[in-house]
């Protein structure tokens, strides 16, 4: 089987331009947002934040899972824009970040909309994958080093016609650096996101396009009828 690789390379200035044409987010996640940045807490850029709108008014998933929730500011988008009815999950393992999120799903009425499993990903993802759980869209924004330890049970429970979303894969244009280029200390999760993203661009089971997007998203569709294949 031929495997495509998409990457799109876009100029600084249209970036700019792009994000300052884009739809605006609801009130709330912009104090939300602003509460995270002054704390030094990441979520996801602009950018990504208008892709995650688009992705969600088109696709409209029935089942979501978040691989690292932070304050819950992206669980909270991805909740504006799906139906009542759709099943958000996320995963957190930091207790003063799962503290924050469960205090801001509570002052923003999202309890209700939004299942936060606490502890290590590694750890709940196969409780989810044991517990037969599918996801037709998963968002990975976790520990970036443990990416690819986190395959094995999301492909489990992706969907047929599934989408995975990775974010910050080009770590701010270093993954394109040799690694002796890379601090001796940031060298390991370099290494690893590299072999993540070969894995992604060269798996039958997606078809991966790399979109500098804030900063760097893999967004990888499965192909339909591969999900049993071996790779």
């Amino acid at each position: 089987m031929k495997r495509e690789v998409f990457v799109l390379i876009i100029d600084e200035r249209l970036s700019t331009y792009i994000d300052s044409i884009s739809w605006s987010i609801p009130e709330y996640l912009k104090e939300v947002e602003k509460e995270a940045l002054a704390d030094g807490v990441p979520i996801i850029r602009r950018p990504m934040q208008s892709l995650f709108s688009f992705f969600f008014i088109g696709k409209k998933p029935k089942a979501v899972l978040e691989i690292g929730t932070a304050v819950g500011f992206s669980s909270m988008l991805m909740s504006e824009y799906v139906s009542d009815n759709t099943i958000i999950d996320t995963i957190e393992k930091v207790p003063i970040r799962i503290k924050c999120a469960k205090e801001n799903f509570a002052r923003y009425e999202k309890t209700e909309r939004i299942n936060l499993f606490e502890g290590d990903a590694a750890d709940v993802l196969k409780e989810l994958a044991a517990a037969g759980n599918k996801y037709d869209f998963i968002f990975m924004d976790a520990a970036k080093g443990q990416y690819l330890n986190f395959l094995e049970p999301v492909i489990e429970m992706i969907a047929e016609d599934g989408l995975l979303v990775t974010d910050n894969v080009l770590q701010d244009g270093d993954i394109i650096q040799s690694r002796y280029a890379i601090t001796k200390r940031d060298r390991t999760i370099h290494g690893r996101m590299r072999e993540y993203l070969y894995f992604l661009t060269h798996s039958e089971r997606f078809k991966t396009v790399v979109l500098p997007v804030g900063d760097g998203a893999a967004l990888s569709q499965v192909v339909p009828g591969s999900i049993s294949n071996n790779d």
